[in-house]
């Protein structure tokens, strides 16, 4: 909250921010009985050493926001020896509720309690003592009830600075927290759009360059093998322009807009077929099917399912060098098991470090498996490379955790088996 809006929506005290005008007033309202015709003599300074007692206060209150406690126990001990010499100072006892104001306010409140207790203490004491001894009328019990007042106003103006300070705080803690987590859901959605981007174009556009290779070294040889190649092209080349589109379309879309069907493992066929068309052998093991909502598969993971599959077969087309691949697609007690491997030749000379790096699509890729609470692996293995996924799944009724799996379908009744 900036001050001029502060200025604006509070109302000020013509004295705030300008404290000496405060003191200006204090010290005539402490110093001012000392020279005024009061009608009772007790009250009037009998001697210098009583008038220097009378003013000292109005010389130590300018200091009771640096040192409060000590100017109490200034302001109390002139008044009491006022009152022994037979002066009943008002400016002393206005002086002393100031100070004992002062010291509730600007100090925690045990502190505050002690200090306000021992100068009620000492007023008391010291009223009946010369009440006693002179007779005297010193009015203790109103001083000392004023005391206790100016006590409990000032631990109730600091309790209440301290609300203040502390809702003040949380605003501010509130405002930097709304900041960093706007910054944090544009990170995450930049993130996202990057990963959503990959998976939709990364795929395509391998299978394109695939095709186009084919096309090349088979337009003269096998002109009806180079049509197929050129075909899949097209139709690669639409689907990833009608992708682009429709990320398009849901980023300028409103925030209410309904949200985008993601693929699933139903569309893992069209993946391994695309493949396919592009020359390779490519053998699927599913143990499950493509009707996740049948497998009890939840959405979120038949999405992140299908995205292995996706990625995994973009990998071998990209660094395959033996045109075969394998998806294996089964459920493994309360996980689902998602595996892609490639045949890699290994080329005298070339050790693991020259393979391929991993790229942004195993980023988001991981990332991915991570939202759902899953593990992923990715490197060589003895049969090639390997990228292999572990999704969670909820447990089936009626059957016990890590019990044995559905049981597979023959590869011969498979639709996805490779001819």
């Amino acid at each position: 909250m900036r001050a001029d809006e502060t200025s604006d929506a509070v109302p000020r005290w013509p004295w705030a921010g300008r404290p000496w005008l405060i003191d200006a007033f204090v010290v005539v309202l402490v110093a001012g009985p000392a020279f005024a015709p009061l009608p009772f003599a007790e009250m009037r300074p009998s001697s210098p050493l009583a008038y220097a007692l009378v003013l000292s206060p109005a010389l130590a209150l300018p200091f009771r926001r640096r040192w409060p406690r000590t100017v109490l126990a200034v302001c109390v001990a002139a008044w009491a020896a006022a009152l022994t010499l037979g002066t009943l100072s008002p400016g002393g006892a206005v002086a002393m509720v100031v100070a004992t104001y002062g010291v509730a306010h600007r100090t925690p409140r045990r502190s505050s309690i002690i200090a306000t207790a021992a100068a009620v203490v000492a007023v008391l004491s010291t009223g009946v003592i010369v009440s006693l001894v002179s007779g005297m009328d010193t009015r203790v019990l109103q001083v000392a009830l004023s005391l206790s007042l100016a006590g409990a106003v000032g631990d109730a103006a600091r309790s209440r600075r301290a609300y203040v300070e502390a809702v003040v705080e949380r605003a501010r803690r509130a405002e930097e927290t709304r900041e960093s987590e706007a910054r944090r859901r544009v990170t995450e959605e930049r993130l996202r759009i990057a990963r959503d981007l990959h998976d939709a174009v990364a795929h395509r556009i391998s299978v394109i360059s695939l095709n186009a290779g084919v096309a090349t070294s088979m337009l003269e040889t096998r002109p009806d093998r180079a049509r197929e190649a050129l075909a899949t092209i097209r139709t690669a080349s639409r689907d990833v322009l009608g992708e682009i589109g429709t990320m398009m379309s849901v980023l300028r879309a409103p925030d209410d807009a309904p949200v985008r069907i993601q693929p699933g493992l139903a569309r893992v066929p069209e993946i391994v077929e695309s493949v396919r068309v592009a020359g390779w052998d490519v053998v699927v093991r599913d143990e499950i099917g493509t009707d996740a909502e049948a497998a009890g598969i939840p959405l979120g993971v038949d999405i992140v399912a299908y995205r292995v599959v996706q990625e995994g077969l973009t990998n071998a087309l990209k660094h395959g060098t033996t045109r075969r691949a394998h998806v294996l697609l089964r459920r493994d007690g309360d996980e689902l098991e998602i595996v892609v491997t490639n045949p890699v030749e290994r080329v005298p000379g070339v050790g693991d470090r020259d393979l391929p790096p991993s790229g942004f699509g195993l980023v988001g890729l991981r990332e991915r498996v991570d939202a759902v609470r899953g593990t992923l692996d990715a490197g060589l293995a003895p049969g090639g490379y390997r990228l292999a996924a572990r999704l969670p799944l909820p447990a089936r009724p009626g059957a016990p955790a890590g019990g044995p799996a559905p049981a597979a379908r023959s590869p011969e009744s498979s639709p996805e088996r490779a001819s």
